[in-house]
């Protein structure tokens, strides 16, 4: 390539390049949908991880890699005569469209909204999407409210789409009374299935105590994934200067007591920041 940016026509025809049967790139020319979808998932983590440590150089290049991924379906599909980039692009062009009519009021891309906005309509345009993404899966032959959440999402990914999905439709507890009472019932009976040792049990109830905890994100307006992968960072950074400390001091962490432990846990947490 030149000094002369490249644009995603460039990307497309390198992609066509890679897969060309003659002279493109062996491995390129042998991968599958199924073959690349761990790929798209890491890329997806990657970016998540570039924009949590604000690397806004890596996100850059992250970004990338996730756009190619979406290049290198369009052109599997493409060859197998199911669609092409443009459909993907015309797709989902469409469907936001269609999903904003208070930004877009005739349905087309260039038609405008010229009216005044205010707060006290973010509950009808909430309430009017989920309208509007309950009629799409109508249309596909998905009658349920918790149609197309994907089987394969992280389980607290998955567990907070359902919950929003059915509270979309009124099935929810109304106040933060009500699930905390839920929270303590659920602690109640999973120490009841530790007093009997019913391994099965405990399993269940532990899920059902982290299902309605992410109820409580819900409720509280916070992502339960960004939460927990929160506290797993703070909880790394502070363990690290525990290990730091003591392989200064020319110790080993198993040799330690409880107590020492401890006191070098609550000195950690007044070093290390949560940020």
């Amino acid at each position: 390539m030149s000094s002369k940016a490249a644009s995603l026509d460039d990307l497309l025809y390198l992609m066509d390049r890679l897969r060309d049967p003659i002279s493109g790139c062996p491995w390129d020319m042998k991968q599958s949908f199924e073959s690349i979808a761990p790929c798209t998932l890491e890329e997806v983590y990657e970016v998540i991880d570039a924009i949590e440590n604000k690397n806004f150089y890596h996100l850059k290049e992250e970004l990338g890699d996730l756009l190619f991924q979406v290049v290198f379906y369009s052109k599997i599909a493409d060859e197998k005569s199911l669609f092409n980039f443009d459909d993907i692009v015309s797709s989902v062009t469409q469907k936001l469209i269609s999903r904003h009519p208070h930004v877009f009021p005739k349905g087309t891309l260039k038609s405008k909204n010229f009216g005044p906005k205010s707060n006290e309509d973010d509950l009808y345009r909430k309430k009017r999407w989920e309208s509007l993404k309950s009629i799409e899966r109508k249309k596909k032959g998905k009658n349920s409210t918790l149609s197309d959440i994907p089987s394969v999402l992280p389980a607290l990914m998955r567990a907070q789409k359902i919950q929003k999905r059915a509270a979309s439709v009124g099935f929810d507890w109304k106040s933060l009374d009500e699930v905390f009472a839920k929270i303590n019932e659920e602690i109640k009976e999973l120490h009841e299935a530790i007093d009997i040792d019913n391994k099965k049990c405990i399993e269940e109830e532990l899920g059902d105590t982290m299902f309605t905890i992410v109820n409580l994100c819900k409720h509280l307006n916070v992502d339960a994934e960004t939460a927990l992968r929160g506290a797993s960072n703070k909880f790394e950074r502070r363990f690290k200067h525990i290990e730091t400390k003591i392989h200064d001091a020319g110790e080993v962490m198993t040799d330690f007591t409880p107590e020492r432990l401890e006191n070098l846990w609550s000195e950690a947490k007044d070093k290390i920041s949560s940020e």
